[in-house]
């Protein structure tokens, strides 16, 4: 029997190493930016065309290779950074397990240009399939110019695999913002198809901060600052009130290395408790410096994944250092804003506070009330807030009797004239009803009391014109039906009839547009630009006409006709916050996550009061609906109590 154990050609073992490092184009983007930093370059500029699966091109002013490292470079496990064991354990550069090179010249058509400043000539190499095939000397400035085509052109199955043009170059982004985030001291750009998407000058990391996600964080930025023996904390976090419902703008570096870690951000969030909703997320971008030894990066091969020798201790100085910050925040908050000049000419600075002023101040009752020991801080009612002291009837029931024609109105189920629209009793039924999860359907299976007493036969559900409807809590809508009645959530009813409204407008419907007398600007994020350019053929369908005005803007010329005017900018800005939701869900399309993130942003919220028209109109289009009983993300929008059900609950 023949030997059947042998060894990979190397072009084959590449490739399959270059499977682990470089799965899309932003990988190799980050791969090549994070070479260019560790060769000390102060500016580095990053080309891409059609998303990065025709060229990655970075260009830096950094050291440079001689002929030989030029060369050496693509070779797999040849490293600058790592002479023996110990060296493993003390890294602070970016790259260092010579693996994204090789990775890359496996997968693309790679041309290397490179000088020392030493040198006259700078090396050209050019190779495809992890093979050299032209070296020579060529004329270039000091620094590297790496540039890879056609990526996975000898892999065509891994080709297919690559998302559409606008989700790589969102990945490209993403990975640019954290390079660019962890040296705001360096110079970036990005130019995308001959556009120049970012900008970046040398700054502060706040500056840094405001240029990637916007002006609006100028002013709502919290400073994080906490040095102790083990560790370094700095950064910014958001104030509380720029908190978004996705996660997108978090950031974690240790050692300048952007890193994901759960662990950590729970400490974070923790820090944030009672200060914003428990489904917002606010801003941060935090740095840890701490000994390379107490951290093990080389457990993951893109090495957004570390370890730490003693996650505990990091994760009480996280947490503590946010909450300080916050703390901070909270209690000197006019810190971040000039004293205005005009308080300095006010009479009560400039007129001094003579004896006979100091004895009459203490004289008052109100010096009185607040400097007694052991005494209630109080405020004697003066002619202004005398009309305060029956505060408490607007909260308490009035005990006056009903007439008898009131009371008549109200036990039919009615409302009292003046009240529509308003939260009304509902006494005669839910607060008595023991505590018990109803259900939708029974049967002699589901209910053993049924096969006592005897199935009813099956009634079509209907609800009742000329019954009046109920709202509970500003959330819940009792609609009575034929065969007891029907408790719809609001908000959920309403999204499904706004995603099957929205789902015709997009199969061959397109809704109608009104179009905006005064035309609104709104600027966005470079990330949120590219998001937006990507939906613009859909939400002009959905009856939304904007475009592209300046290089961040859009210009809103019309929305929905029954969306209301005023709110347009806030309207976009949420919808794309909800879009960005649905991003990591693959099984979504485009066109479907939009109607999913319109449909719940438009939907009618819990606290909303809703007059019986309204009411009855929402449960009107529910049942309407193709599918009236659940939402597209399957939460049930109504529940049924049937009469049979509700007469056993009382042993009837």
């Amino acid at each position: 029997m023949p030997d059947i154990i042998q060894l990979l050609p190397d072009n084959i073992a590449n490739q399959i190493a270059a499977g682990e490092v470089i799965q899309r184009p932003a990988s190799a983007v980050k791969e090549l930016l994070e070479n260019a930093v560790d060769a000390g370059a102060t500016e580095i500029r990053l080309i891409i065309q059609d998303a990065g699966k025709q060229l990655i091109q970075v260009i830096d002013n950094g050291k440079g290779m001689s002929e030989t490292d030029a060369r050496m470079c693509f070779e797999r496990h040849a490293t600058s950074k790592i002479r023996n064991i110990d060296d493993l354990f003390h890294i602070r550069t970016m790259g260092f397990r010579g693996e994204a090179l090789a990775s890359i010249a496996a997968v693309a058509q790679v041309v290397l240009k490179s000088r020392r400043e030493i040198d006259e000539a700078g090396t050209y190499i050019e190779i495809e399939n992890s093979t050299v095939i032209k070296q020579e000397p060529v004329a270039s400035p000091v620094g590297t110019s790496i540039a890879m085509k056609n990526l996975f052109f000898n892999i065509p199955a891994r080709r297919n695999f690559l998302k559409s043009n606008p989700a790589e170059n969102r990945h490209i982004v993403d990975e640019f913002i954290r390079v660019a985030l962890s040296f705001p001291e360096l110079f970036f750009s990005l130019t995308s198809n001959g556009t120049e998407m970012f900008h970046l000058e040398k700054g502060t990391l706040k500056q840094r901060i405001v240029q990637l996600f916007g002006n609006s964080y100028n002013s709502k930025l919290v400073t994080v600052q906490e040095k102790t023996d083990y560790l370094n904390i700095h950064g910014f976090v958001g104030k509380p009130d720029t908190a978004k419902k996705t996660r997108g703008d978090q950031y974690f570096f240790v050692n300048n290395r952007f890193i994901r870690s759960p662990y950590l951000n729970h400490a974070l969030m923790s820090a944030y408790q009672d200060l914003i909703a428990p489904d917002s997320f606010p801003l941060y971008v935090l740095f840890i410096d701490l000994d390379p030894a107490q951290v093990d990066i080389n457990v993951h091969p893109t090495k957004q994944e570390i370890k730490f020798e003693d996650e505990k201790i990091v994760y009480a100085f996280v947490q503590a250092a946010v909450k300080h910050a916050l703390a901070q925040f909270s209690i000197t908050p006019t810190l971040e804003f000039d004293l205005d000049p005009n308080i300095q000419q006010l009479d009560a600075l400039n007129k001094p506070f003579t004896e006979d002023k100091q004895a009459a101040a203490a004289s008052s009752q109100l010096y009185q009330n607040f400097t007694q020991k052991h005494q209630a801080w109080s405020i004697p009612p003066s002619e202004k807030n005398a009309g305060l002291k029956n505060w408490k009837e607007f909260y308490e029931p009035s005990q006056q009797s009903k007439s008898d024609e009131q009371s008549a109105i109200l036990a039919a189920g009615g409302a009292l004239p003046g009240t529509e629209g308003k939260e009304k009793p509902f006494e005669s039924l839910l607060d008595q009803i023991r505590t018990k999860q109803p259900v939708q359907e029974y049967s002699e299976e589901t209910d053993p009391l049924l096969a006592i007493y005897g199935a009813q036969p099956k009634q079509e559900m209907r609800v009742l014109e000329d019954a009046p409807m109920l709202q509970l809590h500003f959330s819940y809508i009792v609609a009575p039906t034929n065969r007891g009645y029907i408790l719809v959530h609001q908000q959920l009813a309403h999204e499904r009839v706004l995603y099957e409204r929205f789902a015709a407008a997009a199969s061959g419907k397109p809704m109608a547009s009104q179009r905006s007398l005064f035309p609104q600007t709104i600027e966005l994020s470079a990330q949120d630009t590219a998001l937006m350019s990507d939906l613009l053929p859909d939400l002009e369908i959905l009856g939304y006409l904007i475009e592209p005005a300046g290089k961040q803007g859009f210009l809103i010329n019309g929305t929905p006709a029954d969306l209301e005017a005023g709110n347009e900018k806030v309207v976009i800005e949420q919808l794309l916050e909800q879009f960005k939701h649905f991003s990591a869900d693959l099984k979504f399309s485009r066109r479907e996550k939009l109607i999913r993130s319109l449909s719940w942003q438009q939907a009618v919220k819990p606290g909303t009061a809703l007059a019986e028209r309204e009411m009855r109109t929402l449960v009107t289009d529910l049942f309407q609906c193709r599918q009236h009983n659940v939402t597209a993300g399957g939460s049930p929008t109504y529940i049924e109590f049937k009469k049979d059900y509700l007469e056993q609950l009382f042993k009837r």
